[in-house]
């Protein structure tokens, strides 16, 4: 008997493909352990020899240290600078990754990224747009929201260029795949320029600031600035989950998906709003990290299908994993100097893309 094709607003499987949750849950699975691996191996490594295992086994046994100095460095360096920065890393990793396969669903195209499409551009323009005028033509609103106002600033930035492509893709109900490609980098080329008309204006300490927070990096993780964008960053990631049934159902077609009792225009907007809040967010506090969104759900959607469902837990699971060892990588492969950690995503991730457009020529042939 041939294979059927099933579909639903629970779940779409293409023909031929079959049931992949039990492989799905051994992936989500798999991922938990590879992910406190790799939260262990964050605490460990660095440019210090501070010793996590040793500052954890003292707390948990109670013991008085023998050398109190030495302690007291590896518990500062442990519990104030390693820590912030594993716990920012973990959120801004699974944010870019549940937000690239939630703008892949929605596009109905493994190519989609926030990155690609303009969306981290226009969250750099107004989190830049914070750092260099906000004591001066911004100073009513950082004022006004404190620490909050760069995240509000990147995250109103990404949700301008998220609408405006859309609106720009979206003709008579149906989105154009090319149309939303190429109009994704005009305008991050627009916000890339806008992004540097601030820059020029920036005096010598935001200039070097603003240097080394667009290449990306976590180094300047603070308890701080995770209480300012780790509430937004939860939020979101709780409310994408929610978004499975409808984006499967969308994979179908819209007309499909309406037919299947979804609200597809609220379901945009929902899926809009949060990968906007939660790019906006990491950009505000990370800077520019590539690729992470279009590696993880593609590189899981040839593990364990399209069922977002299981895609977006997992590549929650995967991206913070990712960025938590590219981190690793950044801060032990040229110690006790620190390596961007765009640097290393995009070393990573640059070929991966190579090979999903080789794979995937048809989607954007024109």
């Amino acid at each position: 008997m041939a294979d059927q094709s099933i579909a639903g607003p629970a779940g779409v499987m293409m023909a031929g493909e079959g049931d992949r949750s039990g492989r799905a849950r051994l992936v989500i699975g798999l991922s938990c352990v590879v992910l406190a691996l790799a939260v262990f191996l964050s605490l460990t490594s660095g440019a210090s020899d501070a010793s996590a295992v040793k500052v954890v086994g003292d707390w948990l046994s109670g013991a008085a240290p023998v050398d109190a100095a030495l302690d007291a460095r590896d518990r500062l360096i442990v519990y104030d600078i390693r820590l912030p920065r594993v716990v920012l890393g973990m959120l801004i990793g699974a944010a870019l990754a549940v937000s690239g396969a939630v703008m892949q669903g929605l596009f109905r195209n493994p190519l989609a990224d926030p990155g690609l499409i303009g969306v981290s551009a226009g969250a750099s323009l107004g989190a830049v747009s914070v750092i260099v005028l906000g004591a001066s033509v911004l100073l009513p609103v950082t004022a006004l929201f404190g620490t909050f106002a760069l995240p509000l600033a990147a995250f109103c930035g990404g949700l301008t260029v998220t609408l405006l492509l859309y609106t720009v893709a979206t003709r008579q109900g149906r989105t154009s795949v090319a149309t939303m490609l190429l109009a994704g980098l005009a305008m991050a080329a627009l916000a890339m320029a806008l992004t540097g008309i601030l820059i020029f204006m920036a005096d010598d300490r935001q200039l070097r600031d603003l240097t080394f927070w667009q290449l990306g990096s976590l180094a300047g993780a603070t308890w701080q600035k995770i209480g300012s964008v780790g509430p937004i960053i939860v939020l979101s990631l709780a409310a994408m989950p929610f978004l499975a049934r409808g984006l499967n159902a969308l994979a179908l077609g819209e007309a499909t998906a309406g037919h299947l009792g979804i609200p597809v225009q609220r379901l945009k907007y929902t899926a809009i709003v949060g990968v906007s809040a939660a790019v906006g967010a990491s950009v505000a506090v990370s800077g520019g990290i590539g690729f992470v969104g279009i590696v993880v759900p593609h590189l899981l959607r040839l593990l364990i299908g399209p069922d977002n469902r299981y895609l977006l837990p997992a590549s929650a699971l995967l991206g913070a994993s990712l960025l938590l060892l590219a981190d690793a990588v950044a801060r032990t492969i040229v110690a006790p100097a620190e390596l961007p950690i765009g640097i290393v995503t995009a070393i990573a991730g640059a070929p991966f893309f190579l090979w999903i457009l080789l794979r995937k020529r048809g989607i954007v042939d024109l």
